[in-house]
């Protein structure tokens, strides 16, 4: 239909048979021909008239040019628009933008006319007489955006409206509380379904149980029972709070900038032999290969779903927990993926107890859409390329904590068939003593032939000849589940009944899951969380080490395991003497400071009383073992305990890296199963629980679905705070968050159409706007030596590009530095730059943490002697510590510098047998040179060494970009550590050393460990 003539002047014959087209439109599409909606520039549709006042509205008051898709008037909502042309009264603000907003929510309002027309009115209403830069919506938008970043309660933001209502001219359209604002807002964000559930878990009160009122499998009432035992009709016992993420994923879609990365991975992803992204992966490979139709849409969308319990209350002894399900799409570039604003809420199920096996009845709808988007599709129309398309998914895999692995898959999680992926076969042994299982036998994971495995005293007395076990398919997984028949609630130990085949022991339930066609067909369907691996194998180490009671897998009843094994007669309990401690340990972390916002502060974490490590989190335990455990332990234990203990914690910190080189997955491989044995010959049987067994399954899931940190829990637990923070009332904690959420669902619509709004969900960019780059804290204007002043300048004038350039073009900036910089120049105690703080040693002595270290790379000219002719340029590491941040004045730019103390590194560096940098901080040198650009600058810290106080151990902190680099916020770069030591040697070196007769597993160079 042509709607040109919408326009063009209203003088002309054309707009006069344009009015009339519309007219016989509107009449043929109308339920009542003697009214329509009157599209006019002030009616906006809001107002049904006779088709003849129409028609005279529109000749004097002009259609909206903005009501390109007749939706109100017939017009299919699914057709495809033409380009928007809008006008409106408003100048430069957003008012523009707000409109254009609203009109593009308009197809989730084909049911609700009445909420779009008050949401027009709000988009075009001025904040007050004569505003031209807001209207009451965007004001309200920015508002709101405020409040959700800072955490601002509800009182304190009404009292915000009220006061700024007061601020302006009285006839102002602002709302004035809380209320008024989310009744505003609202509109805009999408809806949930509230889905009543049995208390005891047994079913969803939603299809053939929709109207019952008592469960049919408990008996137990549909409504609340009272204290006193009367039931309170019409309040359910138990609510599902289902957000139905179709919608979601259409208005993903409805957002130009949203659905064009949709397609990142198809049309921006480098392709070569390194896995950055699951889009990388034979995982989603396999997909394009068995389904070729669902993998040649490249906008059809890949999904994760992780679920996890968490306490809403600051109490953490308040026995609460509510379990959100949450999806994540993977087609969107991976500094997106795992952002908060991405994260989608579908489920909400409420506490105070966690459903455990039973959470597949809560699964149910999602499942049910889940169907719906593999078999069916959805048409979605696509803000970026002006079209309708039939939407698809496919849930590639979950993500959850070991436990909920369990509760999700169907398998057993702990016991003799704790190992979800060995399953029957796994190798386990009951300690007697212990009361414990132990997961030793990673010697069938080492080639045939090698020398381990025929060694018997330093094992487990037995020569080792079985091969690893072959993980299960998803075929082989729904054959042995298929004969079991689940049965769910808690009213009774309700067991799922199964054949009497052996072969489903390690399996529970058959899981709701396997209703998704493809679901059997993936490579990997649940994954194991690399976070709380890391977090337990570190905290094994640790209570083992220090022998932290209640932590440490040594003990009496550990060595009496041995007795009953006949096992390492040397380490079999002898009763004299008394319990020694290794302290250094302790006091390495107690006198650690790191740069600000890498890690907990270390010393409120170590009781030298105690000699405890007291509440690591999970980011505490991820760079102890990544970089501080292989340095704390310098010293404190034999060389080749250290070494094993490293090449663990080197094996961690590979396989967390973003970018992942296919062709070294096997090497490391092979370099984690080696170190796991000679684990298991320096500790206890005990020590090996099944979280440590876990870690040599991470690199086959690697080399099937891609980088770790698109599947561990860290970015859903950084969710599940998110989430806590909404719940504002104790007493209806699920009702707080899923208000909050959809509030902040249409926040962060709002900010993709309104200007210089920034969403909430995606950091502000730190790292790509040179306005970050500034001094920290007032600085103090200083008259310097001129010859330091001198050494200054020329370091400017050697190192700057322009410079070399010069012959051929004189740029503005070289002619202000060629006149050199002013006698006075502004010191710093700190300097933000590239989004890394940086502040002065003499700022480091007097606070908690280290932001004084600085390494440069610097072109050095090597010589072998005096005589030598033959010089060679390279690139060197220099080391040092800031003691004065200049900024220089050349008048029309201004240059910031940092003056260090440079390390000799003649002498002064070395790198030792294991590959760690260690560098003499007394020992200085450079000092004609002390300057470098604040731009060129590499964060580090040191840490002395244990084994030698004279040198300190260099560690790297984290801050360099991925990808879309001006994308990374700090909580990423926080979780890619680089590992302290540079060229640690191959495993094997230490192997071809170790005898069989040789007790390896004994320490003669200190005290025994006595149990009173």
């Amino acid at each position: 239909m042509d709607k040109t003539w919408m326009f063009v002047d209203r003088t002309t014959s054309k707009y006069d048979d344009g009015v009339d087209s519309f007219i016989r439109f509107a009449i043929v599409n109308s339920d009542d021909s003697n009214v329509i909606r009157c599209p006019c520039t002030k009616c906006r549709n809001a107002k049904l008239l006779h088709p003849n006042v129409v028609k005279d509205h529109l000749f004097v008051n002009g259609v909206l040019e903005s009501y390109t898709t007749w939706f109100w008037h017939g017009e299919n909502i699914s057709s495809v628009p033409i380009e928007e042309k809008i006008e409106s009264d408003f100048e430069v603000g957003d008012g523009l933008n707000t409109v254009e907003m609203v009109d593009a929510v308009y197809r989730d309002y084909e049911t609700k006319p009445d909420g779009f027309v008050k949401l027009l009115s709000d988009a075009e209403k001025p904040l007050y007489s004569g505003c031209t830069t807001f209207n009451v919506l965007s004001t309200l938008v920015r508002l709101y955006n405020l409040k959700t970043k800072h955490g601002w309660t509800e009182n304190s933001f009404s009292e915000l409206l009220s006061l700024i209502g007061d601020i302006l001219p009285k006839e102002n359209s602002l709302p004035t509380s809380i209320y008024e604002a989310k009744k505003t807002l609202s509109t805009l964000g999408m809806q949930y379904t509230k889905i009543h559930a049995c208390p005891n878990d047994c079913i969803l009160y939603s299809k053939e149980y929709e109207n019952s009122v008592v469960c049919p499998k408990c008996g137990l009432s549909r409504w609340k029972v009272m204290k006193n035992h009367k039931v309170k009709e019409g309040v359910p016992a138990n609510v599902l709070w289902y957000f139905p993420p179709i919608p979601r994923f259409r208005r993903m879609f409805g957002t130009k900038e949203i659905a064009k990365d949709l397609t990142w991975h198809d049309n921006k992803r480098q392709i070569d032999s390194y896995m950055r992204h699951p889009a990388d992966s034979p995982a989603w490979k396999v997909v394009d290969h068995k389904w070729p139709d669902f993998g040649s849409e490249p906008r059809n969308l890949r999904l994760a779903l992780s679920a996890d319990g968490v306490n809403p209350f600051s109490n953490y002894s308040t026995q609460y927990s509510c379990w959100p399900v949450i999806l994540a799409t993977y087609n969107l570039p991976p500094w997106l993926v795992m952002k908060r604003k991405f994260m989608m809420l579908t489920l909400l199920i409420s506490g105070p107890k966690q459903p455990g096996n039973d959470i597949d009845v809560y699964l149910a709808p999602l499942i049910d859409d889940l169907k719906e988007l593999w078999e069916v599709g959805v048409d979605v129309y696509d803000a970026y390329k002006k079209e309708v398309f039939n939407l698809k998914a496919i849930l590639l895999w979950t993500i959850n904590d070991f436990p909920a692995y369990g509760n999700l898959s169907g398998c057993t999680v702990k016991g003799y068939k704790a190992c979800p992926i060995c399953g029957d076969n796994t190798v386990s042994q009951r300690l007697e003593c212990s009361k414990k299982i132990s997961y030793c036998g990673h010697r069938k994971y080492l080639p045939r032939g090698h020398k381990f495995r025929k060694q018997k005293k330093a094992f487990d007395g037995n020569e080792e000849h079985g091969l690893p076990p072959n993980p299960l398919s998803g075929e082989e997984v729904f054959e042995k589940v298929s004969g079991i028949h689940n049965e769910w609630g808690k009213s009774k130990k309700r067991k799922a009944t199964r054949n009497n085949s052996d072969s489903t022991l390690s399996w529970k339930k058959k899981s709701i899951f396997f209703n998704l066609e493809y679901w059997k067909h993936l490579y990997v369907r649940h994954c194991l969380d690399v976070m709380h691996i890391e977090k337990n194998v570190c905290e094994s180490l640790i209570g083992t080490i220090l022998g932290i009671p209640g932590k440490s897998k040594d003990g009496l009843s550990a060595r009496e395991d041995l007795e009953v094994m006949g096992i390492r007669d040397e380490l079999q309990p002898q009763k004299e003497g008394e319990k020694t401690y290794l302290p250094k340990f302790y006091t390495t972390l107690f006198e650690l400071k790191v740069p600000e916002g890498y890690s907990s502060n270390f010393r409120n974490r170590v009781s030298m009383d105690e000699l405890k490590l007291n509440g690591l989190k999970s980011h505490d335990c991820h760079t102890l073992i990544q970089q501080l455990l292989p340095i704390a332990i310098r010293g404190m234990l034999p060389k080749k305990v250290r070494y094993a203990i490293t090449k663990l914690c080197l094996f961690f910190n590979a396989l967390c890296n973003k970018v992942l080189d296919v062709n070294t997955l096997d090497g490391i491989q092979e370099e984690l199963v080696t170190t796991l044995c000679l684990l298991e010959m320096y500790f206890l049987p005990s020590f090996f629980d099944v979280m440590v067994h876990l870690t040599v399954h991470l690199i086959h899931e690697v080399k099937l679905c891609g980088p770790v940190w698109f599947r561990w829990m860290y970015p859903f637990e950084r969710y599940m705070k998110v989430l806590k923070s909404y719940v504002r009332k104790g007493n209806n904690v699920e009702g707080c968050i899923a208000e909050c959420y959809i509030a902040e669902e249409a926040l962060e619509y709002c900010a993709e159409y309104l200007k210089d709004v920034s969403a909430v969900g995606v950091p502000r960019n730190m790292n790509n706007l040179s306005s970050d780059d500034h001094g920290i804290g007032a600085g103090n204007v200083k008259l310097v030596d001129l010859k330091l002043l001198n050494q200054a300048h020329q370091y400017v004038l050697e190192n700057t590009n322009e410079v070399e350039e010069y012959k051929d073009n004189i740029s503005s900036n070289m002619r202000w530095i060629s006149h050199g910089p002013q006698h006075q120049v502004i010191k710093y105690q700190g300097y933000m730059i590239n989004g890394v703080r940086f502040h002065t040693k003499r700022h480091d002595d007097e606070h908690c943490y280290q932001n004084s270290g600085v390494s440069v790379v610097a072109n050095t000219m090597l010589v072998s002697s005096a005589k030598d002719k033959n010089p060679i340029i390279v690139d060197m590491w220099y080391y040092g510590v800031i003691e004065e941040i200049w900024l220089l004045d050349y008048n029309a730019l201004k240059i910031p510098v940092f003056k260090c103390d440079w390390v000799k590194n003649d002498g002064g560096v070395k790198v030792d047998d294991l590959g760690f940098t260690l560098v003499d901080l007394q020992r200085k040198g450079h000092k004609n040179d002390p300057f470098i650009f604040a731009s060129q600058a590499n964060q580090v810290f040191y840490i002395e060494d244990p084994e030698n106080p004279k040198w300190s151990c260099v560690i790297e902190n984290s801050h360099e970009k991925f990808g879309n680099s001006s994308n990374d916020d700090s909580s990423d770069k926080a979780m890619n550590l680089h590992f302290p030591a540079k060229s640690i040697p191959l495993v094997e070196t230490i192997v071809n050393t170790l005898h069989d007769d040789e007790s390896s597993y004994v320490r003669l160079d200190g005290e025994p460990m006595y149990i009173d």
